[in-house]
């Protein structure tokens, strides 16, 4: 008689114990917290070992704590009156260039996040790491265990800052040649940092200080609307058709 499986969770506590933290099931797919120094080797079990057997890494990407939590709007307090209100305006991002917060030692601000999927036990695993060091995030590159991490950790370097350690070829991916800074970082400007245009007169594309201000754009509501008085223009509308199928019935019934 075939012994019962294991739930993944129970797996992965035995396999790993304390080298891995569960988290939350999100959709189905179970999330695990790994530490840094046990990164490649929990991964290389989790592709090779047998009751793992997860051969594809479909999914990496890098993400920025700062700030997490926290909220420019203002729900307890807030009036009723106007577009605005409630938004404080002082988010992250919501500067210029020259006046971006300088790096603090936040501990625990850059994540790795991956996606992995069995073919073989049809599951799929959320793993995650963070960079020991915020002022210089390097984690182990997992191209070796799966190439198709290859790209995806270039994104994250490019867009992030996040430094593979190991990555046979680690440049930009997305961005400009000479490209200052990492836009998806909470302390880079929204607004970007130079604006580029192609020049007529010099016959090449150029860069030049950006000119738009920082603000918070909130949507505007349009009281008077018709999407707001639904019950009131479908039933105008039932009765405009009720008459003009009345009048075609009269119409044809006097032909006749």
């Amino acid at each position: 008689m075939n012994e019962p499986v294991k739930p993944l969770s129970e797996l992965l506590t035995d396999r790993f114990d304390d080298r891995v933290s569960l988290g939350n099931s999100l959709s189905g797919i179970l999330a695990v917290e790994v530490e840094t120094g046990a990164w490649l080797e929990v991964c290389r079990a989790l592709r090779d070992d047998e009751e793992f057997s997860f051969e594809q890494l479909t999914d990496l990407c890098g993400v920025d704590y700062l700030s997490y939590g926290e909220s420019e709007w203002e729900t307890d307090s807030a009036s009723t009156e106007g577009f605005g209100r409630g938004v404080e305006g002082e988010g992250p991002g919501r500067f210029d260039w020259a006046g971006r917060p300088r790096e603090e030692d936040i501990k625990r601000r850059y994540g790795v996040v991956v996606h992995l999927l069995s073919l073989k036990h049809n599951r799929r695993l959320r793993i995650r790491c963070f960079a020991p060091d915020e002022g210089m995030p390097i984690v182990p590159s997992l191209v070796e265990i799966w190439s198709s991490a290859n790209w995806y950790e270039r994104e994250a370097f490019d867009l992030f800052g996040i430094v593979f350690e190991g990555h046979p070829d680690l440049r930009r991916i997305l961005t400009d040649y000479g490209f200052t800074g990492h836009p998806f970082r909470k302390d880079f400007p929204l607004i970007g940092n130079v604006a580029v245009r192609y020049d007529s007169e010099k016959k090449r594309v150029i860069y030049e200080p950006v000119e738009i201000e920082p603000r918070v754009g909130v949507p505007r509501v349009l009281r008077k609307d018709s999407r707001y008085n639904t019950d009131e223009f479908d039933q105008a509308a039932d009765d405009a058709a009720e008459k003009v199928a009345a009048n075609n019935t009269a119409a044809g019934g006097q032909e006749n």
